[in-house]
């Protein structure tokens, strides 16, 4: 059988490209990867996603399904890439990417998504597999990997309660950091898919108010936040019960809500002001 004269071109080119990605980065380390796609415009938006200057670049394959990342593994790793990959709207080895990531993907780049057991499946070379086999079952009973992002989320609430905004940029800080490291690959798929909706606006808001001290703008965002992490909460439940506490006299009259592990109102909106304004919606049990 002759050889395939394009074949060859193809892979020598790939060769070329990976070997001047790894030129331009440190401490490089390379993994191939699962990356589900379709087209030319998924390879630019895949390659686009994991791209860093000097940090990280992939070269993905149409054929394949595969992705070549190559990384400074002293600044990431390739699960960090598989993240940024997935909010792009990419489905990955490693995470489904968001819904509304991948129906924004143009109409030729919305791949047959697989279910998530035929997804781990066909991939052999997964490393930390999401867990299908708890599917069925509900999230109680199950190890709580967001404990530390919920200790912070409360830490900050009590701050702005206390209308302390420089203690409330430090908790927000560590819910920032908390959220990045967050072990997506451990969440069952109903834990994973929920987080996957929110993280990224959580994450926003978390870093908004971390960068400022003043109360005003930070309840600003902690409005979001706690809209968002009781949709997390509601699916990830918290090692011990939760109260969903409404204010109607917060963000100018419309209301707001927050989280709180005290029955007590303590208005993270007003502080001292009117410290007790509000009441509990409704009650989130335990994770047990």
């Amino acid at each position: 059988m002759k050889p395939n004269k394009k074949a060859i071109l193809v892979f020598t080119l790939a060769l070329i490209t990976i070997h001047f990605c790894a030129a331009q980065i440190k401490h490089v380390k390379t993994e191939t990867v699962k990356v589900y796609g379709n087209c030319e415009t998924c390879k630019k938006n895949i390659e686009t996603a994991a791209y860093k200057k000097k940090v990280s670049k992939a070269l993905w394959s149409i054929d394949n399904k595969t992705a070549i990342l190559s990384f400074d593994s002293t600044k990431t790793t390739a699960d960090a890439i598989l993240k940024k990959i997935a909010y792009a709207g990419y489905d990955n080895q490693n995470y489904f990417a968001p819904d509304a990531a991948y129906k924004k993907l143009d109409q030729c780049c919305q791949y047959s998504r697989k279910m998530p057991k035929e997804v781990a499946k066909s991939i052999d070379t997964i490393k930390a597999p999401i867990q299908t086999d708890t599917v069925k079952k509900t999230t109680t009973g199950n190890a709580n990997h967001l404990s530390a992002v919920y200790a912070a989320y409360f830490a900050l609430k009590d701050a702005l309660a206390k209308d302390d905004g420089t203690t409330a940029a430090a908790n927000a800080k560590e819910l920032y950091n908390a959220i990045d490291e967050v072990p997506m690959a451990k969440l069952t798929v109903p834990q994973h898919i929920v987080w996957m909706r929110y993280v990224k606006q959580l994450s926003y808001d978390a870093e908004h108010i971390k960068g400022v001290t003043e109360t005003a703008h930070q309840r600003e965002h902690f409005i979001s936040l706690s809209k968002n992490m009781y949709e997390v909460m509601k699916v990830i439940k918290n090692d011990t019960t939760v109260y969903y506490d409404f204010c109607p006299m917060a963000d100018g009259g419309k209301g707001a809500t927050w989280l709180s592990l005290q029955k007590p109102i303590l208005n993270p909106y007003f502080g001292k002001q009117m410290l007790t304004c509000g009441s509990t919606k409704e009650t989130i049990p335990a994770n047990k």
